[in-house]
């Protein structure tokens, strides 16, 4: 598959961006991949210290999205994927997922940080019978992302909505249940809520403090750590996919998972719409 050159001529912070911390590319050096600099490989340095098992918490999260968008592509159908908060894009991607189980998939890919846009614009190549796109968005700005989807995908058919690692970056509850609320409301009946998100309600209470203090000082981010009761809430009146919303390793595992519960961090629940 052909791979297009990354044009950083339009991006004119890119120069005084890569100073600074970026959960991004944060989460990029997490997954194992290769857009991340000095100031987030040293804030993933504090962050270790604290919770060691963040990395592959991380990376487990990831592993269930993808096999979350390859069940509802191969066996309940959806050929229209919405990922807000989608990060820079690492291989394998979603819309790569997506359009190995059917060619013709559409992803729309979404992100409030303009350089993960030039990396997506830059580098992903859809399949000739789908599509793969970026726009620029919010999740706290639903309404305008809905926007956005409705010129690549069809909204009056059922799309898969991926909120991967995004609504524990959103530390005010109201508005975080106010765009996901948005985004139910314009999906078709049949459509899915993928949602991933951090948690400590697995670890030692000593461990949560430790990354609670990490949290407060303001310095490597916002992060919202919601409990188990807090993630359904997402979800309420929702019907959810079998197994429910469980740990990332939990949600129809491979063979190959060797992460415990406790070090996964992690509540993962794929829910549909009526």
């Amino acid at each position: 598959m052909p791979v297009r050159s990354i044009d950083y001529s339009g991006w004119m912070g890119e120069k005084d961006d890569i100073g600074r911390l970026s959960t991004s590319r944060r989460y990029n050096q997490w997954l194992g991949g290769k857009d991340h600099y000095a100031a987030d490989r040293e804030s993933t340095a504090t962050i270790v210290g604290a919770l060691p098992s963040v990395v592959v918490a991380a990376r487990e999260g990831r592993a269930m999205l993808l096999r979350a968008v390859r069940h509802l592509v191969a066996d309940l159908g959806i050929r229209q994927i919405l990922d807000i908060g989608a990060g820079q894009p690492i291989t394998p991607n979603v819309h790569e997922v997506a359009q190995a189980a059917d060619p013709g998939c559409r992803v729309l890919y979404v992100d409030n940080d303009p350089l993960v846009g030039v990396h997506h614009r830059g580098t992903i190549v859809s399949s000739p019978e789908g599509a793969a796109e970026f726009a620029e968005g919010d999740l706290l700005d639903a309404e305008k992302v809905i926007e956005a989807a409705g010129a690549v995908l069809d909204l009056d058919q059922p799309v898969a909505v991926l909120l991967s690692s995004v609504l524990h970056l959103i530390d005010d509850d109201a508005r975080a249940h106010e765009a996901v609320r948005t985004l139910i409301a314009a999906l078709a009946p049949g459509s899915y809520l993928v949602i991933v998100h951090g948690t400590f309600d697995t670890l030692p209470a000593e461990v949560q403090a430790k990354a609670q203090e990490i949290i407060d000082g303001r310095q490597h981010g916002v992060y919202r750590a919601r409990s188990r009761a807090e993630v359904a809430a997402f979800v309420d009146g929702l019907e959810l996919v079998e197994p429910g919303l469980v740990s990332s390793v939990e949600w129809r595992p491979g063979p190959d998972i060797v992460t415990s519960v406790t070090d996964a961090m992690c509540w993962t629940v794929v829910a549909r719409v009526s």
